[in-house]
């Protein structure tokens, strides 16, 4: 039975470190945010009508 719960909590921190780690990379290294234009081949937009 100790081997068990030895095993237990060696899972469980392994599995804290990884979880904290990804905490931490995810907010401190945001990328930075830019806009993507791409064309889309075979598609036409067509322009806004005037209003009268």
């Amino acid at each position: 039975m100790p081997s068990l719960f030895r095993f237990l909590v060696s899972a469980g921190s392994m599995v804290a470190v990884v979880t904290v780690g990804l905490y931490i990379l995810a907010h401190q290294f945001e990328p930075a945010q830019h806009e993507v234009v791409k064309v889309v081949p075979g598609v036409k937009i067509r322009k806004p009508e005037a209003a009268p």
